[in-house]
């Protein structure tokens, strides 16, 4: 079936071009895309997921999506609009709004929360699969609970956020659930009363140089989006997925090794047996920062990022990111591992 952007029915077109739903900017393209603008259309989706013997995979705007060839399936995605707030200051948000203009809107009518995920790029419903975080707050701490389709049935299920097996960067939308499930809402559990979290990286001192010791909701965000801009280049001139790696969780004796023999080494305490190391950090000690292999590079403000410097391909990338990993292994003895989807 071949719509018409006009049309009033679903989103559903042939041999469709995903360059445009991928912040990396890679030219793909699929077989079948499905974009569904409401329950009853996610209803029609998962039938018609159900129904055909094409794999398929499920995307959001495609900013944590690495395409390094055509799909020979069906691409889906929700295009689900809309938010509203309810009592105990929960906010029930369509998963196809932008994750960024949900945190901008939520602070705007007083309720707090979700400051420190300013700028993150992406949906709504990927908030829920990934479980997106930055500046020592995920997005769990906000989750109250997710709605979805099951595919292999079309009802509606709802999950509570202990449901879902979060952990860093993970859920069960990641495993064993993946791909069973279009998620047509999240609900997010937000407080009218504002509490900052300033003291992960460099809030706290940006702040410092505006005089501002006691910000305001809007202040944090604002700061925030200012670090974030600096660091990550726009996707609409580089393509890139922002961070590419996740950052390490390694055993505080192997931190503490690694802590003599590199003076200064950055690191964020978990608990009392677990330490974060950064790994833009090892990155730029591999000496990465700014380099490119072909087409593909690492930013020169921010070593987790990886860019697409101008027709790169997806293939290109992953090079990359296998030559970085392999650096990075010989150097600290640590694996890192991508953040990026790649299909």
């Amino acid at each position: 079936m071949a719509a018409d952007e006009n049309d009033n029915v679903m989103k559903d077109y042939s041999n469709y071009s995903l360059k445009d739903y991928n912040t990396f900017g890679i030219e793909a393209r699929c077989s079948r895309f499905i974009e569904f603008e409401d329950f009853e259309e996610a209803v029609l989706a998962a039938a018609i997921l159900r129904d055909s013997s094409s794999p398929y995979i499920i995307i959001g705007g495609g900013s944590n999506l690495l395409l390094t060839k055509d799909f020979e399936g069906i691409v889906v995605r929700s295009g689900i609009k809309g938010y509203h707030f309810e009592a105990d200051c929960r906010m029930v948000c369509g998963s196809g709004e932008v994750w960024d203009d949900i945190v901008a809107r939520s602070i705007g009518a007083g309720y707090y929360g979700m400051e420190n995920l300013s700028l993150i790029p992406g949906d709504v419903g990927a908030s829920a699969v990934q479980n997106i975080g930055a500046y020592g707050v995920e997005a769990k701490d906000v989750i109250d609970s997710v709605e979805a389709v099951r595919i292999a049935t079309g009802e509606m299920v709802t999950f509570g956020c202990d449901d879902c097996g979060y952990g860093y960067r993970d859920s069960r939308f990641k495993h064993e659930w993946r791909n069973q499930y279009l998620i047509t809402k999240v609900t997010y559990r937000l407080s009218a009363t504002f509490i900052p979290h300033l003291d992960y990286g460099n809030i706290r001192s940006e702040l410092d140089k505006k005089g501002i010791v006691s910000p305001s909701a809007q202040q944090l965000r604002d700061t925030i989006i200012e670090i974030r801009n600096a660091k990550l280049p726009d996707p609409k001139v580089m393509g890139n997925a922002g961070s590419f790696f996740m950052n390490p969780i390694v055993d505080r004796r192997k931190y503490e090794l690694l802590a003599s023999e590199y003076e200064g080494m950055p690191h964020y305490d978990i608990d009392a047996d677990h330490v974060k190391i950064p790994a833009g950090w090892m990155i730029d000690q591999c000496g990465w920062k700014g380099q490119s292999l072909g087409r593909a590079g690492v930013h020169d403000k921010q070593a987790l990022v990886l860019v697409n410097r101008g027709g790169a391909t997806g293939a290109e990338i992953v090079a990359l990111c296998e030559t970085i990993r392999k650096d990075v292994k010989e150097k600290f003895d640590i694996d890192i591992h991508p953040e990026v989807n790649i299909i």
